[in-house]
Formats: structure tokens, sequence, C-alpha cells
């Protein structure tokens, strides 16, 4: 059948000249996509028969599949960034600001752009006044609808944040008890006697936040131009280095001076685990999936979870593990991995979302290449209230240095929620 599509036009340009080419259209980028995807199964295909007739695989082929392969990804990469661009939220565009908070915005304005710090002390001040949070961070708060575009963009584009729990607190550390047992319970007509169910065993698991920062810096033409908006500027020049450095600690996080990613815990044997470790099944191969029947091990992987989290349960793993995959098929020769149906959502892989993670282990020997779970109930990421801004003009000179912090925490909150794929005999 002849799909009308040139396989050998696929190329991995760079980012920007896809999205030139896609004129900026979010429905056009979408349409690169999946035009990519079909000459994907057509070379995969074409791939295969050659297999099949000559027991090896042209290289030829292999290269062209590669390229395609490269195009899904920035693509899908493409369209995924145009939608959340249409669907960002203009800072300051939405309800009428309240005196207050236009005060607060004005006082900060000065502080960035001239240095001006009086407003904001003494807005601080106030605020410790009925606060107990004590303020001793250091810098002053970015105003609320900054803090909010800054959060808003993290969730669309940190993987990780993206699939978890996530709980604002006030202080530096939030304490969560959970029952390792399960909560006692049972079932009672209105007038029968209570009988006493069994206690649970409870811990409490600390979350301590960990300061996160980043330092833009700004020319003293760009804070005297009043035709720049200032909060916006401050929010795309962090929101960028915030995510790259979430993501990579909440997969592999130390604990101590990041949040603790859910690949930091002890490791065990799945039905060998005990609480606080996280359960892995193996590939029964160094480096690979099996030779026969790969994905069988996909199956394995998702039917370790109870089912009660499989339902909201979602892969993780980095790109090149997703080239792996995407040639599988199954027994009717449809493939496993799936496109989007729309710019914006995730791939599907055996009908459960696909979150792609760089910061994730490559396929190799030993490795645990590949995470399944409902990390909503596996993965709770803490975030303290506030975002702070330091000014520093002497560090960088003639620029303008803005140290910017936020304080975040993370790690598991239910190890039973979390299964990995180990590729090992």
């Amino acid at each position: 059948m002849n799909t009308g599509i040139h396989k050998d036009s696929i190329d991995m340009a760079d980012h920007d000249d896809i999205e030139t080419k896609a004129g900026g259209s979010v429905s056009a980028a979408f349409e690169d996509f999946m035009r990519a995807f079909e000459a994907y199964k057509e070379t995969n295909d074409e791939r295969l028969g050659e297999i099949e007739r000559r027991s090896a695989s042209d290289p030829l082929i292999d290269e062209r599949l590669a390229r395609i392969d490269r195009a899904i990804d920035e693509t899908k990469r493409t369209a995924d960034r145009l939608a959340l661009k249409a669907e960002r939220p203009h800072i300051g565009g939405g309800a009428p600001e309240t005196g207050a908070v236009r005060e607060h915005r004005q006082a900060f304005h000065a502080y960035v752009r001239k240095g001006d710090a009086a407003g904001l002390h003494l807005l601080e001040q106030k605020a410790l006044a009925v606060s107990t949070n004590s303020g001793a961070d250091g810098g002053y708060l970015v105003p609320p609808e900054t803090e909010r575009a800054v959060m808003s963009a993290l969730k669309n584009i940190s993987p990780i944040r993206a699939i978890a729990s996530v709980r604002q607190v006030s202080g530096s550390v939030y304490k969560k008890p959970f029952s390792t047992t399960g909560f006692a319970h049972g079932w009672v007509a209105e007038t029968t006697a209570r009988t006493q169910t069994s206690t649970p065993t409870l811990v409490e698991i600390p979350f301590a936040t960990k300061e996160l920062y980043a330092m833009p810096a700004a020319s003293a033409t760009l804070l005297d131009d009043s035709a720049v908006d200032i909060d916006a500027w401050i929010a795309e020049e962090v929101q960028g280095t915030f995510a790259e450095q979430e993501g990579k600690a909440f997969v592999s996080g130390n604990g101590t001076t990041e949040p603790t990613g859910f690949m930091s815990y002890t490791k065990e044997l799945a039905g060998d685990e005990e609480w606080g470790e996280i359960a892995y099944i193996k590939t029964g191969v160094n480096g690979a999936f099996p030779a026969e029947n790969p994905s069988d091990k996909l199956i394995d992987l998702v039917y370790t979870l109870k089912a009660g989290y499989r339902a909201n349960g979602t892969f993780v793993f980095n790109r090149g593990t997703q080239a792996a995959i995407r040639k599988m098929k199954d027994d009717d020769g449809t493939y496993l991995w799936q496109p989007a149906a729309a710019a914006g959502e995730p791939s599907l892989l055996m009908g459960y979302p696909v979150i792609e993670s760089e910061d994730m282990p490559a396929i190799a020997s030993g490795a645990y290449a590949m995470a399944f779970g409902d990390f909503r109930r596996g993965y709770l990421i803490v975030d303290r209230v506030g975002i702070r801004v330091l000014r520093d003009p002497y560090s960088a000179k003639p620029y303008v240095l803005f140290y910017t912090t936020k304080r975040v925490g993370g790690g598991v909150q239910d190890f039973n929620a979390i299964k990995l794929l180990r590729f090992a005999e």
C-alpha cells in the first residue's frame, strides 16, 4: 500500500528547522509526527523482511530506521512544545490584581530593575509580623503570578512531576505517616459489636525540602527597557534550569543535598523485597531484551504491580530504551508502542502512558533501565511555598545576576507502587 510517505525524506533535522517547517502550528507539527511514525512502521517492516529472507538486517535500512526514530522523537517534542506554548497563560492576564498583589509586583520591579529593595523589605517585614516563616532563606519573594507561571511550566516539562503527587508546604520538612501493613478495617451492621481489627504498623516518612537555584544574568539595557515584561523574563529564564535539575533529582537524587530519587532506594528481586525497597524483575539477558518474545518481559513487569496500582500505571524510560521498544510487535503484528492521540499527550505502550526521562539509565548489563508504576501513589514531591530572588550587580559586571531559589523535596511514599526492569540474567 502506498502511504504517500517518502521514507528517505525523513531526516534528523535540528529542532529549530523542524519547528520552522511546521510553521509554528500545533496541528502541522503533530501531522509531521504521525507521518514519521508511519514511515517508521514501513521501514521496520522492511527491516524484518530482510532479516527473514537473509537472516540479517540491511545496514542501510538500519541507518534509515534510526534516522526516522530520531525524527519521531523530535517532531513529538516540537508538537508538545507548541501545544504548551499555545496553552500557557500570560502573566498578569488573569483576574484583576488586588491592592496587595499590585503593591508587591511594583516593589519587586523596583528591586529587579533598579536594586531598590526598600519596598520589598517593608512588605516582608509586615508579612513576618503575622507569619511563622522566618524568611531566613535570603532574597525576596517573586510575585504570586510569577511563581504560578514557573510552577505551571514545571508541571508540563518536568517528567516525573507530571505524574507524581505534589504537595505544598510552608515549612522545611513534611512528615507523612504511612501504614506498612494496611489500616484497620472491617464490615459491621448498625447494632453489631465492633470486633478488634489488627493494629496497623505506622512509620513516619520525612520529606525534607532542598534548595534548588538558577542564576540568570541580565544586561542594564534589558533592565532599563520598560517594554520588557520582567516577570515573564524571570519565569522563562529559570523554569528550564529548574525542570532539568528536578527531573534528574526525582530519578536519582542523593537525598542529602537533593530530593531522593526513586532509583536511589535499595532494590530487591520481586517477591523478596521488604518495605523500603523497590522491587524489580530481570530480562534474563545481560544488557538486552530476550531475542525470543521480548515483549513478554514488558507484560511480566506490568503484572508485577497489584491491580489497584496497575490501573494508573505509567512507563518511565529514556529515549534509547524507547527506540528499542518501538520495534516490538504483538502476536498479531500490531506495534506495542503507539503514538499519542494528540499533541501534548503521552504515547502509549501496551495501552499505558509513556514518560520519557533522559535521566533514566540506558540499557546496559545490570541496568535498571525501565520503571512502571502508579507514580501518583508512589512518589511524592514537596514544594515549599515561595520562589526567592537575590539581586547581585557585582559578581559579573556589567551584567546583573539574579540568584533565584526554590525549595523542593521528594521521595517514595508507597514502595508497592513502583517496579523496575533490570537488564540482567
